[in-house]
């Protein structure tokens, strides 16, 4: 029976086996299963906290993007308008003075065409000066007689005029 003594069941040997494992296990999860939970609890919390400001950053990244394209947008549009306002304005600058510089031309044409024609008439009047005269001469020397200086002016005045005509 001595056998038996050895594979003998003892069951104040398992209950205090089972109070200390019991034991042991409060114990572990009082002390290391609760605070190793609590710093996972934490760290995912970190984790958590870092995804929604990154989330945050990301989001402000694109709204402050979206403000700088609309910026752009109306910087380049407002760039366009100046280009435009500029070119219009040149193009009334233009205007202008291709205007002016038309009525100048033309006073100076009009000036010069009077000018001409006031100098045409100075040549035929001198002209007809001079014919008065050499015909007057001439007619003296023909005619050897006495005509009074009037009737002979009248009378080359009417025959230059018949030719002037």
């Amino acid at each position: 029976m001595q056998s038996l003594d050895i594979i003998s069941i003892n069951i104040w040997h398992i209950v205090i086996s089972l109070c200390n494992l019991l034991i042991l296990y409060l114990m572990l999860k009082k002390f290391l299963y609760k605070p190793v939970k609590k710093v996972l609890a934490e760290r995912q919390a970190a984790i958590d906290s870092r995804y929604h400001d990154a989330d945050e950053a990301k989001s402000e990244a694109l709204k402050a993007q979206a403000e700088w394209n609309e910026k752009m947008a109306a910087a380049d549009q407002e760039a366009a308008g100046i280009v435009s306002s500029a070119v219009e304005s040149a193009n009334r600058q233009s205007s202008a003075i291709l205007g002016e510089t038309k009525e100048r031309a033309d006073r100076m044409i009009s000036r010069a065409r009077a000018e001409a024609e006031a100098e045409r008439r100075r040549a035929e009047d001198d002209i007809k000066t001079q014919i008065a005269d050499v015909s007057v001469i001439l007619a003296g020397k023909i005619l050897d007689r006495e005509i009074n200086a009037e009737d002979h002016s009248d009378l080359i005045d009417s025959f230059i005029s018949e030719i002037g005509e």
